[in-house]
């Protein structure tokens, strides 16, 4: 199994499981050579986890999966914590949370898992701060974050833990914070801009939050809007603002060779979109890439070897879930790839 990589699949909320028949998949593929990866083109099944959940928080510590909290088969909080060891095959129980969360935020410094926030059992967002020793498998409780929510986005860089946005009983939260890990203590940055939702959130190696698109929430009885506005905090220089060339929500964004991507999603258009553009950083404007070949919101996206792979989506059209797109900005081409 060492040359495997690993990624897990979730249930959704509102789909059913055979008991505890929850796979962990593994795409067997060989870290030195990506083409066979697609040579060998099949999936492994692993032993399923003892407990089934969606929407747990996933963490890599060494050779280790952790699988914290979730939502588990009642639709309620878990606060079930569990460890897959890649080596042996086999899972493990861990020591549990102290409560039951979902919609954790988790992140790993020093061989150690930062949790930070989510929601218990009463529906009610959390500002708790948890980490977890392997060596110990001991959960300690650090100072709780100033603005209690879950679904947050977080970064490590250096010893400094940034958390921005999350939600507060389904609303979306502008705080914008940062814990020190040194000296343990959380610091208020200055809010997120406006309150949003299906936008694209991506950092980049430099530390800049990007919040890009998505629907601006109303005041009021106002309605939601899409919006262009794209937000960049430099942890370094401050923050400052560019807009997209068009309006989208629900799309994919990331980093790529230095550029802010985005492709795909909704806009005031009937259907979703194909387009796709990037921020060019020295001209200081948006430039558009060739269109996507399938019209798609919705969909997941990982960058690879400085390679954004769109997969699957929604579209108003026929079913395009088994679909998945590359774009290699160098070349500055989108590629279908269709599996069999």
């Amino acid at each position: 199994m060492k040359n495997c990589i690993f990624s897990c699949s979730f249930l959704l909320p509102n789909w059913k499981s055979e008991g505890h028949n929850i796979e962990v998949c593994m795409y067997r593929c060989g870290i030195k050579s990506a083409v066979s990866c697609l040579q060998s083109d099949r999936w492994l099944g692993l032993p399923p986890m003892p407990t089934p959940r969606a929407g747990a928080a996933v963490a890599v510590l060494g050779k280790q999966i952790l699988v914290v909290g979730g939502v588990g088969e009642d639709q309620r909080p878990l606060k079930v914590v569990e460890m897959y060891n890649t080596e042996e095959g086999r899972w493990k129980k861990r020591s549990a949370l102290r409560d039951v969360l979902m919609g954790v935020s988790i992140t790993v410094k020093d061989s150690r898992a930062l949790a930070v926030g989510g929601m218990g059992a009463d529906l009610l967002p959390r500002s708790i701060l948890q980490q977890y020793d392997l060596r110990k498998d001991v959960w300690a409780l650090l100072p709780p974050m100033p603005t209690p929510r879950y679904d947050a986005n977080t970064h490590l860089l250096g010893n400094k833990l940034y958390v921005a946005g999350g939600r507060q009983c389904k609303r979306p939260v502008k705080a914008f914070e940062v814990y020190d890990t040194e000296s343990r203590s959380w610091t208020s940055l200055p809010i997120l801009p406006c309150k949003r939702t299906y936008g694209g959130v991506i950092w980049d190696s430099a530390g800049r939050l990007c919040l890009l698109g998505g629907l601006r929430q109303g005041g009021g009885h106002q309605s939601s809007k899409f919006t262009k506005n794209v937000n960049i905090f430099d942890t370094n220089q401050g923050s400052h603002t560019v807009t997209l060339k068009t309006k989208r929500a629900d799309f994919a964004a990331a980093f790529l060779r230095g550029r802010m991507v985005v492709a795909g999603g909704l806009g005031h258009q009937p259907s979703a979109l194909d387009t796709a553009e990037s921020f060019h950083p020295q001209k200081k404007k948006w430039e558009r890439l060739a269109p996507m070949n399938f019209p798609r919101c919705s969909a997941s996206s990982i960058v690879i070897r400085d390679r954004l792979l769109v997969v699957g989506g929604v579209n108003q059209g026929p079913a395009i879930w088994h679909k998945m797109v590359a774009m290699c900005l160098k070349a500055c081409d989108v590629r279908a790839v269709v599996p069999n």
